[in-house]
């Protein structure tokens, strides 16, 4: 255990005798689980004072440390990351597997790590104020290539991959105007919200990463089953869908070579162990081009900083927080000053009236047709009607013509479908191995196919059935209520039959 500096001068004032017998300053030992080619030494304790002269400001900032030494000593953000490892290893075929598959992709490896430089530094930092461990700051990787824009086919969006429901209920807005879920700030805050939770219930962290994979309840429901069953309900030996049981080997892996990349012939990126991003609160709306203006930075890359925005305009009303790089803060609020009488934004939302088109309202406001679907996100013949709000051209250039805070996106309709086929059993096919291609449960299966038994035959046809909620047309995407991601052959059977849209795994953060 470290020392605390402050207690040490307290010892120090309270026996001065004993220090005078001793004749020198007790030397702080090494931490035995430091690394000492990684760690800068541990400097020296300053001069002892009394007690009396120790105040309790100074034995606050001792207490609550801010950083840890480790991490302060730390070379780059990688070493200060490997300080702060402390999930169980997990060793298992699984692991050597993904371990080889990542080592074997270096560019792949590269790429992620690129684009997690900007915001890397923030999730170690979120981590450790948590007390959380530092190998979190990886699962980013596994979820989405540290891709702020990544979306699933079942509609999980961001780099934690959230999908809407659990977004919502971890404060991640979603409506016309943007979407939390890919704010680099915002998600990485409810990630680590949502995961302490599963800590707390689990009391283990494969666990706890294995419901943010599968779901809570999934989990929950699978120990209560292993449990009653007399059989372990760790996460090695918990009966789980082929994707969660590789889940944590895949952020397992990834830590085996951030860990020792030279083992595998790699290097890691220089990532700084420094702040990159800084945060400023909004109260007026400003053009996405007008931000990056003022911050003095390219477009593409406040872009890059601020994904989660669905318009070219920011609305003030809610106070929205803009990402910038640290050192341009100073610059957008110097230049912020000098356009306080001045309109930062060229857009205003306008509500349809009946009887009117877009062709009318791009006419009245002086704008292409073509550039005003492109700007409320109208593709095609996408149909509008009373009631919807557009962003049009602002006319008046008043700054307070605020623009509304929410808007709501139009919900679709879903549409509920029973998707069947059939399978064909191979040669040493077991009913279990043809539910987990199908990520269905073996009862349902056996119930589909008024099975009494477990057993199957070569040859045998099975009928796989399961529920689609697929979107009506016009909208994205369609998402299996029940089946989640099949194999590759289970997907082909599904696909074949042309009875709903590509089968997606229901996602469940």
């Amino acid at each position: 255990m470290r020392r605390l500096p402050w207690l040490h001068r307290l010892c120090m004032g309270l026996l001065p005798v004993l220090l005078a017998a001793c004749g020198s300053a007790p030397v702080m030992q090494a931490d035995p689980l430091a690394r000492s080619e990684s760690i800068a030494p541990v400097p020296a304790p300053p001069a002892a004072r009394p007690a009396a002269e120790v105040t309790p400001e100074e034995v606050l900032q001792e207490q609550i440390g801010n950083v840890d030494l480790r991490a302060r000593q730390a070379q780059d953000l990688w070493q200060r990351m490997r300080n702060g490892f402390a999930i169980p290893e997990l060793a298992s075929a699984a692991v050597q597997e993904r371990t080889g598959w990542y080592a074997a992709r270096p560019e792949y490896l590269r790429r992620s790590f690129e684009r997690a430089r900007p915001f890397l530094f923030h999730i170690v930092e979120e981590i450790e104020k948590r007390g959380m461990p530092t190998e979190l700051a990886l699962l980013p990787l596994v979820e989405s290539a540290y891709n702020p824009r990544a979306v699933s086919p079942a509609q999980a969006a961001g780099m934690w991959q959230f999908i809407p429901s659990t977004g919502k209920l971890y404060n991640l807005q979603q409506d016309w105007w943007r979407d939390d879920r890919r704010d680099i700030v915002a998600s990485t805050t409810a990630a680590l919200d949502y995961l302490q939770k599963l800590h707390g219930m689990f009391q283990d962290w494969h666990l706890a990463l294995a419901a943010y994979n599968w779901g809570e309840g999934a989990v929950s429901r699978a120990i209560e089953k292993a449990r009653a069953k007399g059989e372990p309900t760790d996460y090695a030996n918990l009966r789980m869908p082929a994707e969660t049981a590789g889940y944590v080997p895949k952020l397992q892996a990834i830590k085996n070579i951030v860990m020792r990349p030279e083992l595998f012939g790699l290097a890691l990126p220089e990532v700084p162990n420094a702040p990159y991003i800084a945060t400023i609160t909004k109260t007026r709306d400003i053009d996405v081009k007008m931000a990056a203006k003022l911050a003095e930075m390219p477009v593409d890359e406040f872009v890059a900083l601020n994904p989660s925005h669905n318009r070219p305009v920011i609305p003030g009303a809610n106070r929205p927080t803009l990402v910038l790089p640290a050192d341009k803060v100073e610059t957008f609020r110097q230049n912020l000053e000098s356009h306080q009488d001045k309109p930062l934004s060229s857009w205003q939302a306008y509500l349809l009236k009946a009887g009117e088109t877009l062709d009318r309202v791009a006419a009245r406001f002086g704008i292409e047709l073509s550039a005003l679907k492109a700007i409320n996100g109208l593709a095609g013949r996408t149909r509008v009607g009373a009631g919807q709000t557009l962003l049009v051209p602002r006319q008046d250039s008043a700054p307070g013509n605020a623009l509304p805070a929410r808007i709501e996106r139009p919900a679709a309709e879903p549409e509920v479908r029973t998707v069947r086929a059939t399978h064909v059993v191979q040669k040493g096919e077991t009913l279990m191995a043809v539910a987990r291609k199908f990520r269905l449960p073996v009862a349902e299966i056996k119930r589909s196919n008024k099975l009494s038994g477990d057993s199957v035959r070569p040859g045998q046809r099975l009928i796989i059935e399961t529920t689609a909620v697929v979107q009506k047309p016009g909208t994205r995407g369609a998402v299996l209520a029940k089946a989640g991601k099949p194999g590759k052959a289970g997907k082909a059977k599904l696909a074949a039959k042309g009875k709903a849209r590509k089968p997606v795994r229901l996602a469940r953060r």
